[in-house]
């Protein structure tokens, strides 16, 4: 499946490149993480409880950055498998200076899931990443904010 959108979000583009990148305002913002680990340079053991309509658990995966060009792209690979099937996924993220102080970062990316959560997500997947996604850059928009 594929996925794409952007997001303004009102902080300059060096502030939100930075809390895109740091682990601890990831594992906060991430809807369901529960635990976000450096395992290497730009590698981390993830663990997330999130559910697609009645299917609900935890899964255990790996996320991995590449391709870095800082302040202006990047590119995540993430995977996680658990009891209602798994993960896997590549995506895109580009930020560009609006000039006024904005920052709009563009995404996109191919999601394969499988397994029970599979069944479900073809039906439910496209909505629900999507305010996914929302509420990850809101929450990076908010720790900016308030400086934390």
């Amino acid at each position: 499946m594929k996925i794409s959108g952007s997001y303004t979000v009102n902080a300059e583009r060096q502030a939100v490149w930075d809390r895109l990148l740091d682990p601890d305002s990831l594992a906060s913002c991430l809807p369901g993480v529960e635990k976000l680990e450096k395992t290497g340079e730009n590698e981390y053991d993830m663990a997330m409880n999130v559910g697609v309509g009645m299917i609900r658990g935890t899964y255990d995966g790996k996320v991995r950055v590449n391709n870095i060009n800082e302040p202006t792209d990047y590119q995540m690979y993430v995977e996680g498998s658990g009891r209602p099937g798994f993960v896997k996924g590549t995506g895109n993220i580009e930020l560009e200076d609006k000039g006024d102080g904005t920052t709009e970062i563009t995404y996109e990316g191919d999601v394969e899931v499988g397994g029970p959560v599979g069944s479900v997500a073809q039906r439910m997947l496209g909505s629900v990443s999507k305010r996914m996604v929302d509420q990850f850059f809101s929450c990076v928009e908010d720790s900016i904010k308030k400086g934390s």
